[in-house]
């Protein structure tokens, strides 16, 4: 196993990973920021706001989007784990 094909694995795990946040993280950055704009709007300072929606949004987006990032990670895992017979030899 060369260095180049730890490096080509690492960086596809590493994409992978950021592929499967950035469903859950944008929503939830979003819902984040225009709740902080409402509470310094109002003056509300409420820890359960914030907390709240983005709990609601990220259970929505992995109703809808979480069978197709499972379906991304297994694909990844399925291919890594047989191609272990030719990064080894």
């Amino acid at each position: 196993m060369t260095p180049e094909i730890i490096y080509t694995i690492g960086q596809e795990a590493m994409v992978i990973a950021v592929k499967l946040t950035i469903p859950l993280l944008l929503p939830a950055l979003v819902i984040g920021l225009i709740i902080a704009m409402f509470q310094a709007a109002t003056q509300i300072n409420e820890a359960t706001l914030t907390f709240v929606p983005k709990v609601i949004v990220i259970a929505g987006v992995l109703l809808l989007a979480g069978p197709a990032m499972l379906q991304m990670f297994l694909d990844y895992f399925k291919d890594l784990i047989r191609d272990i017979p030719s990064l080894i030899g």
